[in-house]
């Protein structure tokens, strides 16, 4: 799991983020905003990604016990 800090850091990227694909979708080439929403993207994915591999772990870590303890 990310720490509060790293998490509460990379959601305020993502404001700043936003706010360059606001510009880019009125004076870049259509690329460059493609490549800000994928940097979005990879910080959405990466903190929720988190969260899902930690509840995995922590459900396979479960089946390991109960597996040992029969």
């Amino acid at each position: 799991m990310l720490t509060r800090q790293v998490e509460e850091s990379l959601r305020a990227a993502q404001e700043h983020i936003r706010d360059a694909l606001a510009f880019a979708a009125r004076g870049e080439k259509p690329y460059v905003a493609k490549h800000i929403a994928g940097f979005l993207a990879d910080i959405d994915n990466l903190v929720d990604a988190q969260d899902l591999i930690e509840n995995m772990r922590e459900y396979m870590d479960d089946k390991i016990k109960e597996r040992d303890d029969q």
